[in-house]
């Protein structure tokens, strides 16, 4: 794990946050949604080659010709787009770009789909597009695992800026200062 990853996921990254100053708090709470963001970017690519996976895995098990990819290249658009919507929080990135991404998990996802899953997709056999499969699940399951206790670090670190709002410790103009 990328090492400002584990800085934040440590139990000690939130310790004492009310003796902190306010700045420092966003300044916490930005990165966390940096890299959530990130997570966020690298989760819907690993969605993305799964669903081309399991697409071309079904097309085969219902006779299609292994040989045939134009048949699955038509159907990309479909297979990319039946997720827009994924079940959540909603949360919106506060940038367009795809954020702070994890080295490891990059080479991760390289690992999982190398030997040709998707490289040649008409050259894999059933076998390495299950492994393939396989793999990605796994991956995506851990960035999402990932995700979660971000969601949880910037929940704990909005709710201590909710708190001093609340109390007066802080005020809107430190805002604009």
């Amino acid at each position: 794990m990328d090492a400002t990853i584990t800085r934040i996921l440590d139990d000690a990254y939130l310790d004492d946050l009310p003796a902190r100053p306010i700045e420092e708090i966003r300044t916490m709470r930005a990165e966390c949604q940096d890299v959530e963001t990130g997570l966020s970017y690298l989760r819907r690519v690993v969605q993305g080659r799964l669903d081309i996976v399991a697409a071309e895995l079904t097309r085969r098990h219902e006779g299609g010709d292994q040989a045939d990819v134009a048949a699955l290249v038509e159907r990309l658009p479909t297979i990319l787009s039946d997720h827009l919507r994924a079940p959540g929080n909603g949360r919106l990135p506060t940038t367009l770009g795809p954020g702070r991404t994890d080295p490891e998990l990059e080479a991760e996802l390289d690992a999982a789909t190398a030997g040709g899953a998707l490289d040649d997709i008409g050259a894999a056999t059933d076998d390495r597009l299950v492994e393939a499969r396989q793999s990605l699940t796994a991956l995506e399951r851990s960035i999402s695992g990932r995700r979660r206790s971000l969601f949880d670090r910037v929940d704990a670190l909005q709710a201590e800026l909710t708190r001093r709002y609340r109390t007066g410790e802080a005020n809107v103009e430190s805002l604009l200062t």
